[in-house]
């Protein structure tokens, strides 16, 4: 059982490339993590650290209070799942990637395995070479889903999917995890379709931490404040708020704003004939990661 994970000042460096930056962050076990980051943000890489596929530049990275580089008794413990499983060669068939994955994970549920394959219409007699990209991506998450792993780690690996079979994945993952309760940890690009699943949303941008929170938190704290641009301005700077994106036509104007907005803050905004709007985590996601230059 995975009870919490550590990552002190995780630094990873490729050649002169840095991709994560002294990256600092905990989390307990048991629940849904969401993993959110531009293209180029870490989050491979992160994963690929904590999952013991890539030893750290520096920093310290401790699940159960236990280093996670080469050591057996934690990465066994551990499903890294990227599109395919990267389980066994193109040329094998999948009924091969099943037996190795009965042989690797101590948790493989076989029957499990072969409803999901089913579900989302996988021959086991099919060479994996030969399976479509959704096909591919389908094999990935019963590999992930049936190793009922404690920590299971699915980045992108549905992104080839269709539209209901990726609605597919996301019930499954979520009536499988409360039956059998594990931590998981999603990295995607498809925020409003996964963002449900979260319990827990990880923020990072150019290999370092922007905000870690639960998702209630989170969005509580964002809001588009709108109406005459003075009276706006005048609400957001006098209570400091972090503005994270400005819009303006005419006269009115909305501002993104990150913080605590309690009632009686609420109260006075709608008084002064202000609207206010709660943040997506799709749009709060895309503020707090904008290059503070490119904001409009």
């Amino acid at each position: 059982m995975i009870e919490r994970i550590d990552i002190d000042h995780l630094t990873l460096r490729y050649g002169d490339v840095t991709a994560l930056d002294e990256l600092s962050l905990s989390m307990v076990g048991g629940k849904i993590y969401g993993l959110l980051g531009r293209n180029g943000s870490g989050k491979t890489s992160l994963l690929s650290v904590l999952a013991s596929f890539r030893k750290p530049t520096s920093g310290d990275v401790r699940i159960n209070g236990q280093p996670v580089f080469e050591n057996q008794a934690i990465t066994s413990q551990i499903a890294f799942i990227r599109e395919s499983g990267d389980t066994v060669e193109d040329t094998e068939k999948v009924e091969s990637a099943m037996r190795y994955a009965a042989y690797l994970r101590p948790n493989w549920d076989a029957e499990y395995a072969a409803r999901l394959l089913e579900r989302f219409e996988v021959s086991t007699k099919a060479r994996i070479g030969s399976l479509s990209r959704g096909k591919r991506s389908a094999l990935g998450i019963v590999l992930g889903l049936a190793a009922r792993a404690p920590l299971t780690i699915f980045d992108e690996t549905y992104l080839g999917m269709d539209a209901p079979s990726r609605y597919a994945f996301y019930d499954e993952l979520l009536n499988d995890f409360m039956e059998h309760p594990r931590t998981f940890i999603i990295s995607t690009h498809l925020i409003e379709e996964v963002s449900r699943l979260f319990e827990n949303v990880v923020i990072i941008d150019r290999g370092r931490l922007v905000v870690q929170d639960d998702v209630e938190t989170l969005l509580s704290r964002g809001n588009a404040v709108t109406g005459p641009a003075d009276v706006v301005d005048q609400f957001v700077n006098g209570y400091g708020f972090t503005v994270i994106g400005t819009r303006q036509l005419g006269r009115t104007k909305s501002a993104m704003v990150y913080g605590q907005l309690d009632p009686e803050k609420r109260a006075e905004a709608r008084a002064a004939g202000l609207d206010l709007e709660p943040l997506a985590l799709q749009d709060l996601f895309v503020h707090l990661t904008e290059p503070r230059g490119d904001q409009s």
